[in-house]
């Protein structure tokens, strides 16, 4: 079984939470918007890494695609930052990941899973930061989403103090 770790929109921020999830997962799938080249190398350091560039990543413009097509353990991907540049020819992708409106967002349609995992960066718009982790085991996935709220609180909070360590 493979674990794929999967974000967007850090916006020059990799939160603890995350790195911590992000270090159980054979793969790290983002979808843009990183911002920083610090953030990049970072990603990068976790080891199998899909990443596309966001519109806000206009200084990786040589370094990143604006969309990927890649496989996991038999699942076709197909990447992207804004849901509006997913290509028409779908024929041979089982999984569409896309970020850009910073919210969750899960779906299939026509037995196609369309993924936005939400914003894990900075909160904006007044939405909670979320990821998601998807297992992959023999061609079949199971996707769960992540409130990195409540992770915080379960990874960070002493308990006997009431504050953050």
């Amino acid at each position: 079984m493979k674990r794929v770790g999967i974000i967007s929109d850090t916006h020059d921020v990799l939160r603890c939470e995350v790195k911590e999830i992000l270090k159980g997962c054979d793969a790290v799938i983002h979808g843009g918007d990183i911002t920083t080249e610090e953030v990049l190398e970072e990603i990068r350091r976790l080891g199998n890494v899909y990443v596309v560039r966001g519109n806000n990543d206009w200084r990786f413009r040589e370094k990143l695609q604006k969309s990927l097509r890649f496989e996991i353990e038999g699942v076709r991907f197909f990447l992207t930052h804004d849901k509006r540049d997913v290509s028409r020819r779908l024929e041979d992708v089982d999984v569409v990941i896309f970020g850009h409106s910073h919210k969750y967002y899960q779906e299939t349609i026509d037995g196609r899973l369309w993924l936005n995992p939400g914003a894990c960066g900075r909160p904006r718009f007044g939405l909670g930061l979320t990821m998601a982790v998807m297992e992959i085991e023999e061609g079949q996935f199971q996707v769960e989403k992540i409130s990195l709220d409540s992770v915080k609180k379960r990874l960070f909070e002493d308990p006997r103090k009431g504050i953050l360590r």
